[in-house]
């Protein structure tokens, strides 16, 4: 089974090594310094306070590295369909895409019955590019649950976290996703075959499109967003509206909003991924995380006015950034 993971940073990173560890066929694609010390000195996962390198196969142009059974996208997901032509050389007949984006993946439509059926979102695949350059019939879900960082060029600290859950977009328990949820499991990575993959990617969404965006509008971080009376509404709200969403697409959620906020706030001091992208000045996945929401709202016609003006500042937020 040849395994390739897009985007070795952090999350892929670690992936990578545990999947190097434990023997399987894995290649690395990543670039800049950190696929240059990858290269030079193999792969090094600090892990429980144990430092482990392992040697990976690792490439800037997938062309190097051939067709393979799994591809696994790890990367920022606006940052993916530039890089669908650079993907196809990965590709052969019987591969399967693994989609570990944040947010409402460019597929959620596929897979399903009634009138949104194979409907495609234009917020997170402008142009459908993901959707004709990779195929949804290629799909399999993925929600990300690790956190980790990369602690320097070819280096990835492990902070907490070792589940991947997966789901055929169709809800069925396919061979090729119990095979790869076997090779994760080998792994020591946990990896269960979910049968409704959409019901945990919007839990997970449900924090990412209300506090991401709070916490770059304001720099606080979540123990304080959730503290305050004002920006806990917000978020509150936010939550309230996208649940009503979700409900109306058929989603059921575990836990209620409350719950989902105190999770939050027993994070601590945590600094979201777009707060921490905004302060390096990389793009913040805004429409995987918020225009998303915003455009299934249009379609289900459930009103959403705190994300959609959460939504406008935060956009604005990134334009003048840009711009400075």
């Amino acid at each position: 089974m040849r395994i390739c993971v897009f985007g070795a940073g952090a999350i892929g990173g670690y992936m990578g090594a545990k999947l190097a560890q434990a023997g399987a066929e894995v290649s690395l694609v990543a670039r800049g310094p950190h696929l240059a010390a990858m290269r030079e000195r193999g792969l090094t996962l600090i892990e429980d306070g144990e430092a482990v390198t392992v040697p990976v196969r690792a490439a800037a142009d997938p062309a190097e590295l051939g067709p393979q059974d799994y591809v696994v996208i790890t990367l920022k997901a606006h940052s993916v369909p530039a890089v669908v032509p650079a993907m196809h050389p990965l590709i052969g007949a019987g591969t399967t895409i693994v989609s570990g984006m944040n947010g409402v993946p460019w597929w959620y439509f596929h897979g399903v019955e009634g009138p949104l059926a194979d409907t495609r979102l234009e917020s997170v695949d402008p142009g459908g590019v993901q959707w004709d350059g990779l195929g949804p019939d290629r799909v399999l879900g993925c929600v990300v649950y690790p956190a980790a960082e990369v602690a320097e060029p070819g280096v990835v600290r492990h902070i907490e976290g070792n589940r991947f859950s997966l789901g055929e977009p169709d809800g069925s328990r396919s061979e090729r996703a119990t095979r790869l949820s076997e090779a994760l499991a080998a792994a020591g990575l946990r990896a269960p075959v979910r049968p409704r993959i959409r019901d945990e990617i919007w839990v997970k969404l449900w924090g990412n499109l209300s506090f991401n965006p709070i916490s770059a509008l304001t720099l606080a971080t979540l123990d304080v967003i959730c503290a305050d009376p004002g920006t806990r509404k917000v978020a509150r709200d936010m939550m309230v509206e996208a649940q009503a969403v979700a409900e109306t697409l058929g989603v059921r959620f575990p836990i209620d909003v409350d719950r989902r906020i105190d999770g939050a706030a027993a994070v601590g001091a945590h600094r979201t991924s777009m707060l921490q992208d905004l302060e390096a000045g990389r793009p913040m996945e805004i429409e995987a995380l918020v225009g998303s929401v915003a455009e299934l709202a249009r379609l289900t016609g459930v009103a959403t006015p705190t994300i959609d003006a959460v939504l406008a500042l935060v956009r604005l937020r990134a334009a003048v950034r840009r711009a400075s």
